[in-house]
């Protein structure tokens, strides 16, 4: 006799995960959904702290079904999250960092959403414990959304209930090539082909925990590998958006998110080599994605720096990455023949330079003083009125 599928099949890949493999485990002990209704698959990716050995006690107490596998290292989270999609008998999978710890009603609240609003994916609310956590997607519960009408693209951890259907169905996997960014591939492909995305904001589902050791994932690995990751993402959006506006939205992930920390402050601590390298890396990915529609999207100093680093341009990027480093608030300067707005970042009319004014103008994701404001808002309303004296000449005129 087969037994009754399970509706959840929580993966938890494991890695020299204790002590926080306990706290982990006791968070799936103490779900409020039926443990009948719950697989747990957990792969110890060749652990060698006793994690293996705490996950086979656990299974033997669980009161849910518990398959626990022991492999030799697989070099990164890829490789176990594969494995336990290869044995997932549930109508979803979740997966479960070990370090980390779920909501005890996370699984819960996440199967009824998916359930009453038929979507394939759904993200519960994240919040960071000794680490930040992704904050802009949780302002209100979203029954069903999509990756373009909300800001989850901003959150592409693998932390989600996910259909199973939709990712047998395309057959889904993480890119085992990949030692960083791989699970923003997959949960970015999840959303582009999901058929409706909820969001739970009013209960935390999700505790992100910073290890003591510092030993996360997210801060290892040498930084060619975060363009790796950059170019991965930008090609899956490319190969499934085509080029226009919805594309240009998507694109904010893998430039703010991924690629733009490289030409930040670590970037005034690199070697000339390092620089010349990071842009040399840098090069195809501007010339395939870096254009206006993308641009106008982002603040000013964001903008400056991607096209300095489209131009190669290290001399001057450094420049701005030092005002950027020491906050620096730039100069607002108000062009008193158009009254257009522009903040002066370093190089802004410096004729040696030779950067276009375009890049100075502020947008609305802008911060600026009261005073500014103010300014601006004048300015603003001078050009109206002087708009409207000439239209009121034409006029009388006619």
């Amino acid at each position: 006799m087969t037994a009754a599928q399970p509706d959840v099949s929580v993966i938890i890949g494991a890695y020299e995960a204790m002590p926080y493999l306990v706290e982990c485990l006791k968070s799936v002990e103490s779900q409020t959904l039926d443990p009948s209704r719950v697989e747990v698959i957990a792969v110890d990716d060749g652990s060698t702290d006793g994690t293996g050995e705490y996950l086979e006690e656990f299974a033997e107490r669980a009161p849910m079904s518990v398959t626990v596998i022991r492999q030799e290292n697989s070099g990164g989270p890829s490789g176990p999250r594969n494995v336990g999609l290869g044995k997932a008998r549930g109508r979803y999978v979740f997966f479960l960092d070990a370090d980390d710890r779920l909501g005890t009603e996370a699984l819960e609240r996440m199967v009824a959403m998916a359930d009453e609003h038929h979507t394939d994916v759904v993200l519960g609310r994240v919040v960071g414990v000794n680490r930040n956590a992704p904050q802009p997607m949780w302002g209100r519960t979203l029954p069903r959304t999509d990756v373009f009408s909300s800001k989850i693209k901003f959150t592409l951890s693998a932390q989600k209930l996910f259909r199973h259907e939709l990712i047998a169905r395309h057959g889904m996997r993480f890119d085992e090539s990949l030692k960083t960014g791989e699970d923003a591939l997959f949960t970015m492909e999840a959303y582009l082909r999901a058929d409706g995305i909820s969001v739970i904001s009013d209960y935390t589902c999700y505790y992100l925990v910073g290890r003591d050791d510092g030993k996360h994932v997210t801060k290892s690995g040498s930084y060619t590998l975060r363009f790796d990751s950059a170019r991965a993402l930008m090609n899956l959006i490319a190969e499934h958006v085509p080029a226009g506006p919805r594309r240009d939205f998507l694109m904010l992930r893998p430039f703010l998110i991924t690629l733009l920390p490289q030409f930040g402050p670590v970037f005034l601590k690199d070697s000339e080599e390092v620089r010349a390298h990071k842009l040399e890396l840098a090069r195809p990915l501007m010339d395939a994605y870096w254009h206006e529609g993308v641009a106008r999207r982002l603040k000013v100093n964001e903008r400056l720096r991607f096209h300095l680093v489209a131009r190669g341009r290290a001399d001057l990027l450094a420049d701005v990455v030092r005002c950027v480093r020491d906050k620096k608030a730039p100069t607002l300067h108000i062009d008193p023949r158009g009254g257009r707005a522009y903040l002066a970042y370093p190089h802004f009319r410096d004729r040696a330079a030779g950067l276009p004014d375009a890049w100075f103008v502020p947008t609305t994701r802008e911060t600026v003083t009261v005073e500014e404001f103010k300014l601006m808002r004048t300015v603003h309303f001078r050009r109206l009125g002087k708009m409207a004296r000439r239209v009121l000449k034409v006029r009388r005129a006619a």
